[in-house]
């Protein structure tokens, strides 16, 4: 076992905070739902870039590479000042909603390089421009481009020219749990001498503001250290500082003044150290060197092509010689990083794709926050703090008092989506439980807990509407990582675990059936379902014709859902046969679920279009007619999800479940003939239970791997590129409704404009489609073959297929035979650049054609999903 592995195990079972600490800040607190208490809902105006670095915020803290405690109650991380900038780098800026061309976009370049999962060592590289950071340059022309153009990208300004920036990397290794030591090296890339401040900072969240009576903590010099001792006064950390920096406290305290040109009685506000540093204002800092925020200044002037690093120690413990052992210490953590992952990438010879994917899990680890959102108390507001307007409680989230989240989460992007949301986490999971499997089991089961789900049994989808709906993958996600673990463990599956998330699930699947099934006919709803803008209409709105939709990726998700829970049933009946019967109940359930799509015994409309042998959505109008809306969307794929197979070995341990499903199809020869090719045996017996028949998987992948079509070079497109040439258009009012192929960023405003469903490829759909297809070939072997890529005259096995797509997915990072990345377009530097070339970023989704990054750049989330393709699968 490696010493990261036994840290794992001391920290998963309790023995040792291993942790306790780790980059649990989050990157942007400015401009989120939780800071904003206006009437009207805005959050981007309540809380602007420009108010940030004055305001005390009331529920998280951000910084540049930073580290905190689980509870967020100390935080450390990193500002800089290049001598001309107007304030102190402290925070990652980027465009707001309300300003950027295709919405929110961070306009800074950083990199998670490198993380353990007990964050024993973590790498950062944030790169500074050594001129003026251009940000009025880059709000005004994003705001003056329109929904066509191209975002203005920070390196589209020319500050990078003649390499003027600071590399900067920020570097941590744990010498024991509580016992940090810290490394940040700049080296000038540039062609001439450069100075830069360097300000490391560490600082109290304010938890003394808002309650009377609450206790508030120190800062302050203790000989050879700041001492920071905690709000409860039983226990103190210690910063040491190599060299000699100038010491700059404060109040982690809101300047009114500033921010809504309230008088105050002087004080050392938030902004004091920047207002020192920047403004030269003496008064702004506290001549006792105390406070509750506090920097130490390092002034360096660096040569050209020189580095510089500078040393600190966090400690729980007074040390006399902190720096005694800090280079020891640190070697080794590397050492054994190197370990760790040495034994997780067992078979991947390419050293491209060890980088690609040790970057991909290391952004999955540096994405992990202190998510802290108490939902009454939001919309109540604090004792301490003036009330908030009364129409807050009829707005945002009023459902959903109930909510109260304080705990370590994997984020989506700590930037653009500095938010939990629900069907992203559940893919999170999957290359998490890759390297810390208890982490990702601790995920799915705190999104079930009573304090999260709503009691109807609903999940919370986001903070910016809690009730929104999400795929239901939970269970799809608790599946897959119950049996990553099993396999972890030696065979030995977490029943446990899995009991606890199933139990939960039975409440959501309940709240589905009841909310989201309008007539009760398994035909389902669902709204927007997390393809934003796919439809022809906002699915999460009320139509514009009235009446309602009837969603083919809606009800196949409640079927792949419904197999989800079957199958968990079945391996928690193998261990207590009472859950014999749920497994009945929900194979009986996707049945009806798969006539309904069928319309097997109704005169309705078929979701099914046997002509143009795809799914579409279906729109009820209020007369009673209805009509299919014919856009060849990934809504039409969905139905490949629902796919399971039944092994003759397992239906024989369970004598009763075998008993009712013999005894149902028999019954009901519709259904199965319909969906189950019970009847005919596959490979080793074995039965198959999906949507799609042998003809319909046919005609369907026939539309899928059709590169005219659905297939990019680099994964499966969201929307058909037929709809390129062939707009989808629906005539309402006078009004024309158009889908048209849009390979890279949206075009529409439809949520927000900032995420694009209408071309682009997505990771979350395109591993669920390989999952689904490896299933398939599970059942038909290798005797079943389809022409690949549709048109080629070449035929291959299903299993093929989905080789081939997992390795069009993975080509967006490797470099091509001309040594270029296709998730960097068109970008020479960053093709090329030696400094720039090998560092990933990690985007939301990616164009359609080329393969370019577009959307969230730091979204490791579900693109970290990459690194499970990348890894060999092993029987």
């Amino acid at each position: 076992m490696t010493a990261e592995k036994r840290r794992l195990q001391a920290a998963n079972t309790g023995k040792s905070p291993w942790k306790k600490w780790g980059p649990y800040l989050t990157e942007r607190q400015w401009g989120t739902v939780r800071e904003d208490y206006s009437a009207n809902g805005n959050a981007w105006g309540y809380v602007s870039h420009d108010m940030a670095r004055s305001k005390a915020y009331r529920w998280g803290e951000e910084g540049i590479a930073g580290i905190s405690d689980y509870t967020q109650s100390l935080c450390f991380s990193l500002a800089c000042w290049n001598g001309v900038d107007p304030f102190l780098k402290e925070r990652l800026f980027g465009v707001a909603g309300n300003e950027g061309n295709h919405g929110e976009d961070v306009k800074e370049y950083y990199y998670y390089l490198d993380s353990t999962p007990t964050h024993s060592y973590m790498k950062m590289l944030y790169k500074y421009p050594q001129q003026a950071f251009p940000y009025e340059l880059l709000v005004a022309e994003n705001r003056r481009r329109g929904k066509q153009d191209r975002e203005l990208e920070l390196v589209d300004t020319g500050i990078f020219s003649e390499n003027r920036y600071f590399d900067v990397f920020i570097e941590y290794a744990k010498a024991t749990a509580e016992d940090i030591c810290i490394r940040i090296t700049a080296i000038n890339r540039g062609p001439e001498q450069a100075v830069l401040d360097l300000l490391p900072h560490l600082w109290f969240r304010n938890s003394w503001s808002w309650h009377t009576d609450a206790p508030k903590p120190k800062l302050s010099v203790k000989g050879n250290a700041i001492q920071a001792t905690m709000p409860d006064k039983t226990e103190s950390y210690f910063l040491y500082a190599d060299g000699d920096p100038e010491l700059l406290f404060c109040e982690n305290e809101s300047n009114a003044s500033r921010l809504y040109n309230m008088p105050t009685d002087g004080g050392f506000f938030k902004d004091g150290i920047n207002d020192y540093v920047v403004n030269g204002q003496q008064n702004a800092v506290n001549p006792t060197n105390e406070g509750t925020r506090m920097a130490c200044r390092y002034h360096l002037e660096i040569a050209p092509g020189e580095s510089q690093s500078i040393r600190l120690r966090f400690s729980n413990k007074s040390l006399r010689q902190p720096f005694q052992t800090f280079e020891k210490v640190f070697q080794q953590r590397q050492t054994e990083a190197d370990e760790f992952y040495a034994e997780l990438q067992q078979g991947i010879a390419n050293e491209d794709a060890l980088n690609v994917q040790r970057q991909a899990l290391a952004g999955m680890l540096w994405s992990k926050q202190f998510y802290y959102f108490n939902v009454g108390e939001w919309l109540s507001g604090d004792a301490n703090q003036p009330p908030p307007p009364d129409a807050r409680k009829e707005g945002r989230n009023r459902e959903w008092l109930h909510l109260h989240n304080a705990d370590i989460i994997s984020m989506p992007d700590k930037w653009e989506y500095p938010w939990y949301a629900a069907w992203d986490l559940a893919f999170h999971c999957i290359p998490l439980a890759m390297v810390d499997a208890e982490f990702a089991k601790e995920q799915l089961l705190l999104l079930t807990r009573e304090w999260y789900m709503h009691p109807n049994g609903q999940l919370p989808a986001y903070e910016w509407a809690f009730s929104d709906v999400n795929p239901p993958v939970h269970a799809w996600a608790t599946w897959r990582v119950y049996k990553m673990d099993q396999k972890q463990r030696g065979g030995k599956g977490d029943i446990r675990f899995l009991e606890a998330v199933f139990h939960k699930m039975l409440l959501n699947f309940t709240w589905w059936v009841n909310r989201k099934d309008k007539h009760g006919d398994n035909l389902f709803q669902g709204g927007f379902l997390g393809l934003d803008n796919i439809g022809v209409f906002d699915r999460s709105a009320p139509l514009p014709t009235g009446g309602h939709l009837e969603q083919a990726d809606g009800t196949s998700w409640m079927a792949m859902y419904s197999l989800n829970l079957m199958r968990m049933s079945i391996e928690l009946a193998l261990h207590n046969p009472v859950y014999q019967s749920t497994a009945t109940k929900f194979f009986e359930h996707f049945l009806y679920i798969a006539g309904a799509m069928a319309n097997i015994g109704k005169e309705d409309i078929d979701l099914w279009d046997d002509a143009d042998k795809f799914f579409y959505d279906a729109i009820h109008f209020p007369n009673g007619e209805a009509k299919r809306l014919k856009v060849r969307s990934m809504v039409g794929l969905i139905p490949l999800f629902a796919v399971e197979t039944l092994e003759p070995g397992t239906l024989e341990k369970l004598p009763e479940f075998k008993a009712r499903l013999e005894w149902f199809l028999e019954n009901r020869p519709d259904l199965a003939s319909l969906v189950s090719r019970w009847y005919e045996p596959g490979l080793g017996e074995r039965h198959l239970l999906s949507l799609l028949r042998g003809h319909r998987m046919k005609r369907l992948l026939k539309r899928m791997l059709d590169e005219n079509e659905f297939l990019s070079e680099y994964g499966v497109r969201a929307l058909s590129k037929y709809h390129q040439a062939n707009p989808y258009v629906f005539h309402l009012n006078n009004q024309a409704h158009q889908v048209s192929y849009v390979p890279a960023e949206s075009d529409s405003y439809m949520f927000g404009g900032n995420s694009n469903w209408r071309g682009p490829v997505w990771f979350p759909v395109n591993f669920l489609i390989i999952e689904s297809l490896q299933k398939f070939h599970h059942y038909y072997s290798d005797d079943f073959k389809i022409e690949y890529p549709t048109g080629s005259g070449n035929y291959v096995t299903i299993a093929a297929v989905a080789d081939s797509l997992s390795e069009r997915l993975c080509r967006l990072f490797l470099r091509d035979e001309h040594g270029r990345r296709a998730v960097f377009g068109d970008d020479d530097k960053f093709q090329n650049d030696p400094h720039f070339r090998d560092h990933l970023l990690f985007y939301e989704y990616f164009h359609g054609d080329n393969g370019r990054g577009v959307g969230a750049s730091h979204q490791t989330g579900w693109t970290g999903l990459v690194a499970k393709l990348l890894q060999p699968r092993r029987k």
